[in-house]
This record gives structure tokens, C-alpha cells and sequence, in this order.
């Protein structure tokens, strides 16, 4: 297994970070995989897969990259440096860019456990893969990116309210389940791989959410930041692909609809304002009214309240359009 050994200062400075280019290569590994978690998913690769197909079937040499670097066991280091605080996208794909292409390849060879290909044996890697991602982020992850956003930003609450509430070790158990684990003595696991264990303390530890739901990776800069990329509360991630029934919206007005629905999972004022992008007194006026009618209810967990649909929403959310919708298509022949 992969250890990392850090002392409690380490883990006590560590941090959450929001990174657009993790959440770019997590959608470059969906377009590479194919493995879709969610309807969401399975949506965006309807839309974007043909593109990205027909873009690689014309670069034959980025199409070998991609395949080398996003290895079995293994992602080339390059294609994913160690997310920094606030960094935008188009100054961590330089980073991607201004890989030495000695590294890049010796980088390739250690993804692909062997040989690097012919094809392969070029400079201009780091260049092709900047322009991949680049595509990626421009055409396929852009266009929603306040919305992914908000659900990362939701997730950071609520792992936030889990250390709090927990403390790390707790936080860290669930991050990646059965796969991250703190088994003490300063030693975390971090994912399922054989080598050496990796002294970290005194180095910055950042832990990364991305939306992709069977995304995860760790990255570094040896000695200077650690990173433990992991996917966000499946809850959240598919938030923003449910679709709000019709008759449910008439009922409740859209965005009191939208919030009774996400209330499936014990979520805060904060999470709901992250994830619909309503404002803050918005989502607590929706709150009280849907409290005051027995749909939701709500408890305290450490310094967080969370609120709940009650079973009499979870009979409103869940029930059949024609119920919702008054029984008009009840008894037609």
C-alpha cells in the first residue's frame, strides 16, 4: 500500500483546494475510460465523447500519449502537477507545458512500466498534452464550471463539518473508502499502490475534490506540496444533472422544488447555497416554509445544522408525476 508519514502539524495546516485543472483531467480520465458513475455522466459523455474521439482519431501521436500516461496503475506525473490554492487553469496547464521533455518521457516509461514507444520519442509531449487539456477545460468542462464550482465548494463544507465534528481521522477514512485510511503513528494510507513510504511533514498537504465520481489520484512536488485528489459527496455531484419534476415545480415554485429534492441527504444552509447557487436568504426562506409544512425537518451536528427531507417529502419528492400532478391521468382507459 502507499504511505504517507506526516507529523499532527502537517495534517493540522493541511487544506482543502478547488482546482479547475484536477476537475479537467478528472474529465479527460471520463472521456479515456468511458466509466460513467451517473445518468450525469453517462449525459456528458453522450455529448462530448464524439468530439473527443474524432479529435484524437486525427492526432494519432496524442492519442498514444493519452493512452500511455493514463496507465492501469499509474498516471504520468506530468499530466497531473500537485493542485496550488487558487491557481487558475491557465496557469496550471503551464506548468503541464513547461514540463522538460526528458521528464516527460521518463515519466511515460514509469506509467507504462516498460519501454516508451517510438511514436513517443519526441519533445513536444508536454506541449501536445497542454493543448489536450486545454481542449478539455475549453469545451467540455468550462461551460459548466460555476456549477461544478458550487458542488465542490459544497463538498469542502462538509468535509470541513466532518473534521469538526470527527476530527481527521474520520475525514480521511471516508475520503477514498477502501482506499485512504489513517492507521496511526503518523501514517496515512493513501491508496492501494506498492512503494516506498513517503516522509511528508513539514510539507503543505492539500486534499483536492473533484466531480468525476470515479476519479482519484495523488500528486507531488517532492519535499514542497503533497496532494490527495479525491471525488466529491456522490450526492453533490449529481446535483446539478436531477431534473425537477414538472408537476413538483408547479407545486412548490422551481427553487423550493430543487432544494426539497438535494434534502434526500442531510445537507446545510451552506451546501444548498453552494450547490443551487441561490442566495443565502433565498435558501432559508425555502427552508422555513418547507419546515412549517413537515416536508423537511432539521438537526444539529457539532457546529453545523443539517436539515432533511421527513418522510412525508420523501413521499412528495419521490412520488409517481401523475400523484404529484393531482391524479389527472388516474382512471383514463
Amino acid at each position: 500500500m502507499g504511505l504517507w508519514q506526516l507529523n499532527a502539524d502537517t495534517l493540522a495546516l493541511s487544506r482543502f483546494v478547488v482546482s479547475p485543472l484536477a476537475e479537467t483531467f478528472a474529465g479527460l480520465k471520463l472521456l479515456h475510460t468511458q466509466d460513467a458513475a451517473h445518468p450525469g455522466e453517462q449525459q456528458w459523455l453522450r455529448t462530448h465523447l464524439p468530439a473527443y474521439r474524432a479529435r484524437l482519431a486525427a492526432d494519432p501521436v496524442t492519442a498514444l500519449l493519452v493512452r500511455a500516461g493514463l496507465g492501469r496503475e499509474w498516471i504520468a506525473d506530468f499530466l497531473t502537477p500537485a493542485p496550488r490554492g487558487g491557481e487558475r487553469f491557465a496557469d496550471a496547464v503551464g506548468r503541464v507545458r513547461a514540463t522538460p521533455p526528458d521528464a516527460a518521457r521518463a515519466h511515460l516509461r514509469t506509467a507504462l512500466a516498460g519501454p516508451l514507444p517510438a511514436e513517443l520519442d519526441r519533445d513536444d509531449l508536454p506541449e501536445r498534452a497542454a493543448v489536450l487539456l486545454e481542449w478539455v477545460w475549453e469545451a467540455t468542462v468550462r461551460p459548466s464550471w460555476e456549477r461544478r464550482r458550487r458542488v465542490l465548494e459544497a463538498d469542502v463544507v462538509a468535509r470541513t463539518a466532518q473534521v469538526s465534528r470527527g476530527g481527521w481521522v474520520s475525514m480521511l477514512d471516508t475520503l477514498r473508502p477502501g482506499r485512504t485510511r489513517w492507521l496511526g503513528g503518523n501514517r496515512l494510507q493513501i491508496n492501494l499502490h506498492a512503494y516506498p513510504p513517503r516522509e511528508i511533514s513539514g510539507a503543505e498537504l492539500v486534499f483536492v475534490p473533484v466531480t468525476v465520481q470515479r476519479a482519484g489520484w495523488v500528486a507531488w512536488e517532492d519535499g514542497v506540496r503533497y496532494a490527495a485528489v479525491y471525488p466529491c459527496a456522490g450526492v453533490l455531484a449529481d446535483a446539478g444533472d436531477r431534473v425537477v419534476p414538472a408537476a413538483l415545480r408547479s407545486l412548490l415554485g422551481p427553487a423550493r422544488a430543487e432544494v426539497l429534492l438535494l434534502l434526500a441527504s442531510p445537507m446545510s444552509t451552506t451546501q444548498l447555497t453552494a450547490v443551487t447557487g441561490q442566495g443565502l436568504g433565498s435558501v432559508g426562506r425555502h427552508l422555513r416554509v418547507l419546515r412549517e409544512a413537515g416536508l423537511v425537518g432539521r438537526r444539529r451536528a457539532g457546529r453545523s445544522v443539517l436539515y432533511a427531507r421527513t418522510a412525508a417529502g420523501d413521499v412528495l419528492a419521490e412520488a409517481p408525476e401523475s400523484v404529484r400532478a393531482g391524479g389527472r391521468d388516474a382512471g383514463r382507459c
